[in-house]
């Protein structure tokens, strides 16, 4: 079950940036052969939003672990998670960053959510994941932890 799913689709300002490569193959290709210019145009537009769009992770918390691209962290290793927004955010993207942190960040999504770890054997102390929604992220990770059962061990 999933307790919060997302996709990190690119912003539509990406979408447009990147449609620029239109009049820049029409300006190679024209010359040679109208044809080929605009069907050049087309093919690599389309490949670029393709890439894009297979290209953009999924950030998901189920009932056991949780997932943020092809990465997969087991609920009973995760901390309590911290919030970032705006300014905080650019600083734990920048200037805090530890350099053994695990990252999955895109720059078109600005808020971050920092999840702790506890497992002594995993070299990364925290991960840091971009998310448009990254208080809904704690709270899902909340509650798949409350039905996490740690067997007593006496």
């Amino acid at each position: 079950m999933y307790y919060y799913r997302e996709r990190l689709w690119p912003s539509p300002a990406i979408y447009i940036s990147t449609a620029l490569v239109i009049p820049a193959s029409l300006l190679v290709f024209l010359p040679i052969n109208m044809t080929v210019g605009i069907v050049t145009a087309v093919v690599l537009y389309t490949g670029i939003i393709a890439v894009l769009v297979l290209a953009s992770p999924v950030i998901a918390v189920k009932d056991s672990h949780l997932i943020a691209g092809q990465a997969r962290l087991p609920i009973e290793h995760i901390g309590e998670p911290q919030v970032f927004l705006a300014e905080a955010a650019t600083l734990e993207r920048g200037q805090r960053l530890n350099a053994r942190a695990w990252l999955l960040l895109r720059g078109w999504v600005s808020p971050v959510i920092k999840i702790p770890l506890t497992d002594p054997e995993d070299p990364a102390p925290y991960w840091l994941l971009s998310s448009r929604h990254p208080q809904q992220v704690a709270d899902a990770l909340s509650k798949a932890a409350e039905k996490i059962t740690i067997p007593d061990v006496t």
